[in-house]
């Protein structure tokens, strides 16, 4: 495997494939902190240059965190489909790059490709794919999936519908709920991460949430993101729950940090499968670049790379839904805008090589150099392409979570900008209540009477 490259009067020397892949990545904060980014942009090109040379088979052959100590190594090299793996092995990094990139390669044919490719390969094309490359192929993928409603249609916009309150008042909870679905937000789901991580407080809101749902017939799903222990033992307590949340992560040590196992996971598939009496996609999994090397568990493999892991995670349980909560970790791995827009458009292009119906908190906290119009920019660029579903807040202020995100209002001048509908049997929904007329917001929109003619 070559591992240099001479460049005018400069050769580059990289000692193995870890420090070719961190030396390759955009620049990120993260792997600056971590002591393993570029020092320079001509030693970020040599390193690019380098990986696009090396074959998909000496990147599997080589793994950059061993598969003899990390379970997600292991699962992830298990989930490869040799047959698929075994026709493009010997093709080096730019020409998986020249092949996806091509007009005639299409939805199907990428998404069977992605079975052979491991989450280091996804993570090194992407390495090579400029802002616009990472949009182009997103946009051909079509992932639909189905739990209590289907998404993920081509041409439409979904959405989580999140309003978080900071007492876990159930009564605070359904008012920003009431907004969100009057403006036509919440069709991926009506999902509240908690304060308390209780039983009692997961089981009052599962209960609030799915009565709300029931009440007005709408089509879409509850889930409250609390960690999947309590979940499950509130599930257990007969709470009503479509989709069942955690927060995962690219390697073991990360892993064990957040409280998980895979073996915890295939407890908890098994669990919803029982309880929903048949095997639909009953995950929601949460992302975000630098998780790892905030738990000190990220073994010298650059954030990029990492995220690409969880995503090969994900997919071994085929989830409902998936998002990247791009900007909320901080300026520590992601410093400003333009960091966080290139990991919004990288993290959404991998989930979707992946295969994974890929969702996209497009938010910033209130110390990373960005604001509002950085997050409305990579909104429009996310549904450019293709992204599943967004997450909305009311005002774009979580007063829970303090961090900003998308507004209700700016996931509702998304669908009529760029005409993406949410889902169709949504959109029919909207209709009935009369949210929407002729596939527009009516009058009505942001009208929470709608929803009170019984009391709460």
């Amino acid at each position: 495997m070559k591992l240099a490259v001479r460049l005018g009067n400069i050769t580059y020397r990289f000692q193995d494939l870890k420090e070719v892949f961190a030396k390759a990545n955009e620049e990120k904060s993260g792997d600056q902190l971590a002591g393993i980014g570029a020092s320079t942009v001509q030693q970020r090109i040599a390193a690019k240059i380098v990986l696009s040379e090396i074959t998909l088979e000496e990147i599997r052959k080589h793994p950059l965190i061993p598969y003899e100590t990390d379970e997600v190594t292991r699962l992830i090299d298990q989930d490869l489909n040799n047959r698929v793996y075994e026709e493009i092995k010997g093709w080096t990094v730019a020409e998986l790059r020249e092949y996806i990139l091509q007009q005639h390669v299409d939805s199907d044919e990428l998404k069977r490709l992605s079975k052979g490719l491991n989450s280091e390969m996804i993570a090194a094309v992407t390495k090579l794919m400029s802002n616009l490359d990472l949009i182009h192929v997103a946009n051909k993928i079509e992932i639909i999936t189905t739990n209590q409603t289907t998404i993920g249609f081509k041409g439409t916009l979904s959405s989580r519908c999140q309003p978080n309150h900071p007492t876990d008042d159930v009564e605070g909870i359904m008012i920003g709920a009431m907004e969100g679905y009057s403006f036509g937000v919440g069709d991926a789901v009506l999902g509240i991460n908690p304060v308390n991580d209780t039983v009692e407080s997961i089981k009052r809101v599962l209960h609030g949430t799915k009565d709300f749902i029931t009440r007005w017939d709408i089509p879409t799903q509850n889930c409250v993101l609390g960690h999947i222990t309590t979940q499950m033992e509130a599930i257990r307590q007969g709470a009503p729950c479509d989709l069942i949340f955690q927060s995962i992560a690219g390697t073991q040590k990360a892993n064990d940090a957040f409280g998980i196992s895979i073996n915890l996971l295939d407890e908890a598939k098994e669990l919803m499968t029982q309880q929903h009496g048949t095997e639909k996609n009953v995950f929601y999994f949460e992302t975000g670049q630098g998780s790892a090397l905030s738990s000190e568990a990220h073994f010298g493999v650059d954030q990029l790379t990492l995220e690409a892991r969880n995503y090969g995670l994900a997919r071994h349980y085929r989830p409902f839904i998936v998002n990247t909560v791009v900007g909320f970790i901080g300026p520590e791995y992601l410093y400003d805008s333009k960091q966080v827009i290139r990991a919004g458009l990288e993290d959404h292009f991998m989930g979707k090589m992946h295969g994974l119906p890929m969702g996209v908190d497009i938010c910033y906290t209130n110390h990373i150099v960005a604001d509002q119009n950085d997050i409305e920019n990579l909104g429009v660029l996310l549904a450019g392409a293709g992204v599943n579903f967004v997450i909305g807040v009311p005002m774009g202020d979580d007063v829970m979570l303090n961090y900003q995100s998308l507004s209700y209002h700016d996931i509702a001048t998304l669908h009529q900008t760029l005409n993406k509908p949410p889902a169709p049997e949504f959109v029919k929904w909207l209709e009935k209540m009369g949210i929407y007329e002729n596939g527009k917001l009516s009058k009505r929109a942001g009208d929470i009477s709608i929803f009170q003619t019984h009391a709460l």
